[in-house]
């Protein structure tokens, strides 16, 4: 993309961000991968939102582009299945175990190994 696009996406971005189209902004960030907002990233952190953490990080990196990546995501997940197992949630957590953390198991079955065997505990803690 052009010198002229980034500024103008900038300029775009910050009128968003004036006239508080707070939504609009980060889709735009994302999209165009040309900005990571890091206080939208930890406000969304610090919520829990780990939906919307996960999709607004996947705009910058996939989860297999690097190292980095795969583990920040392993992490966002690992939280989403811990914050299940301490609501005793177990559907949730075996729905995420499955379906989130699955992938990594080829990277670590140890680990994998270990965080599945949470579920059989009463108090994981």
């Amino acid at each position: 993309m052009s010198s002229l696009s980034r500024e103008l996406v900038f300029l775009i971005l910050q009128f968003l961000d004036e006239e508080k189209f707070k939504e609009t902004v980060h889709k735009l960030e994302k999209e165009s991968g040309f900005f990571f907002n890091m206080r939208y990233f930890e406000d969304s952190v610090t919520n829990g939102e780990w939906e919307e953490v996960e999709k607004y990080l996947s705009g910058f990196t996939k989860v297999d582009d690097n190292r980095y990546s795969m583990k920040i995501f392993f992490e966002i997940r690992k939280q989403k299945y811990l914050e299940a197992l301490d609501k005793r949630d177990h559907a949730k957590a075996v729905e995420i175990l499955a379906k989130d953390l699955k992938v990594f198991s080829t990277f670590n079955e140890e680990l994998f190994k270990e965080i599945t065997m949470l579920l059989t505990l009463q108090n994981f803690r």
